[in-house]
């Protein structure tokens, strides 16, 4: 399971090292893609293969369905770590979550968050806490 948030900062090249609680559980070959919200989803390759299996069963022809499908699946990339245990953040990914230098790690259960800074200190900020738990309830939890 992936808990807790974690703040660390790009490198001038773009890379950034995952917090090592949220990799131990992520492993090595993990999937970064665009995620809801502003942030950036982190799967586990096993967790990836989970979500496409369902993405899968959405009919082949049916073009409007496909649309999100293809959206999500072209932005997603695997991982790899260089020899100093670094990830290099695509473009893409970095102008699409909005981040400049510092980055927050967010377990998300199933996945990590990767926001902007800024991003996640206002969502953090604007957040009722309590309101939030009270919604959970919609979910049967």
């Amino acid at each position: 399971m992936l808990i807790g948030s974690y703040r660390h900062q790009l490198d001038a090249k773009n890379r950034f090292r995952v917090p090592a609680k949220l990799k131990a559980e992520l492993g090595s070959n993990f999937i970064i893609t665009k995620g809801v919200g502003g942030c950036l989803f982190a799967f586990s390759s096993e967790g990836f293969e989970e979500l496409y299996k369902k993405v899968a069963m959405i009919p082949l022809f049916d073009e409007e369905a496909q649309k999100p499908v293809r959206k999500f699946l072209s932005s997603a990339f695997e991982a790899e770590e260089d020899g100093q245990s670094r990830i290099l953040l695509p473009k893409e990914l970095k102008k699409f979550a909005g981040i400049t230098k510092n980055v927050v790690f967010v377990g998300a259960g199933n996945r990590v968050e990767i926001w902007a800074e800024e991003a996640w200190d206002a969502e953090d900020e604007d957040d009722n806490f309590d309101a939030s738990l009270k919604a959970l309830k919609d979910y049967g939890v």
